[in-house]
C-alpha cells in the first residue's frame, strides 16, 4: 500500500501497517513525535537530515512539496485508503481525531484549542525561530542588531501572552493536555537549548510558563520525543 508514495524509495518501511514519520527532532519535528508517543500509535520514524537537504530530494518532494519537516504517511488513513499529511497543525488535529484525545469533541472547547494551535502556527513558530536564526545561527554575527531584537521583542510579547492565559491553569486548555500545548512546548522549550536565550527573553521571569514547561517536557512522551528520530 506504502509503495504508491515514492518517499518511501529513500526511506522503506520496515512496518508498512506503522504511520510512517519524516522528521528531525526541531520544535516542529518534536510536536508531532510527542503526539504520537502520547497516543500510542505504531509509528516508524525515518530520520530526515536537513543539514544534508534531506528535504529537497525529489522523494521527499514527492510527500511534500513544501519542502519543510515533519510529514507523515498513515497507512490506514480515512476509509482505509492510506494518506499522506504534512504541516504540523494539520498532522495534530488529524491524530487527535483518529485517536480521540488531547482535542475535546465539544465544539466550543475544539474550536478554542484549535486557535491556539493557530496562534503557535502563526506566531510562535515563525517569531521564535527567526529570533533563534539572529540570536544563535546564521544571524548572530550581524553587527546591525535590528532584526534580533524586532524578533526578540515579538517573542517577549507572544511570552506574555502565554504567561498571562496559563494564570491558574495547569495547561493552555485548563487542566487538560491538549494539542494547543504539545504544539507550543517545543518552542518554547528551545529557548533553553539551542537558543540559550532563557536570560535574554526572561523565561523563568514568566513564573506561569516555566512551571508549565516543566510539566509538559517532563511527560514521559516529552522526554522521548525530544530525540526521535535519533540524530545521526
Amino acid at each position: 500500500m506504502l509503495d504508491q508514495f515514492d518517499i518511501t524509495k529513500r526511506w522503506p518501511a520496515t512496518d508498512p501497517k506503522a504511520i510512517q514519520l519524516y522528521s528531525l527532532p526541531t520544535p516542529n519535528g518534536i510536536k508531532v513525535s510527542a503526539m504520537l508517543e502520547e497516543t500510542g500509535l505504531a509509528y516508524e520514524p525515518h530520520l530526515v537530515n536537513i543539514m544534508e537537504d534531506d528535504q529537497f530530494t525529489t522523494e521527499f518532494l514527492s510527500l511534500n512539496p513544501n519542502n519543510k519537516i515533519p510529514a507523515i504517511i498513515d497507512p490506514d488513513g480515512p476509509g482505509g485508503a492510506p494518506m499522506g499529511l504534512w504541516e504540523t497543525g494539520a498532522i495534530l488535529i488529524y491524530l487527535a481525531d483518529k485517536t480521540g484525545k488531547f482535542l475535546s469533541a465539544d465544539p466550543r472547547e475544539r474550536y478554542e484549542t484549535i486557535q491556539w494551535l493557530m496562534w503557535q502556527m502563526g506566531g510562535v513558530g515563525p517569531m521564535f525561530g527567526q529570533f533563534g536564526f539572529f540570536h544563535a545561527f546564521g544571524g548572530k554575527d550581524m553587527e546591525d542588531k535590528t532584526a534580533r531584537d524586532r524578533y526578540l521583542n515579538e517573542s517577549k510579547r507572544l511570552l506574555d501572552i502565554l504567561e498571562a492565559r496559563l494564570e491558574g491553569r495547569d495547561f493552555i486548555m485548563g487542566s487538560d493536555y491538549t494539542i494547543a500545548d504539545i504544539a507550543v512546548w517545543p518552542w518554547v522549550r528551545v529557548m533553553t537549548t539551542h537558543y540559550a536565550a532563557v536570560e535574554l527573553v526572561g523565561l523563568k521571569e514568566r513564573k506561569n510558563v516555566w512551571a508549565w514547561l516543566e510539566r509538559c517536557s517532563s511527560r514521559p512522551a516529552s522526554e522521548k520525543a525530544v530525540n526521535i528520530p535519533a540524530r545521526d
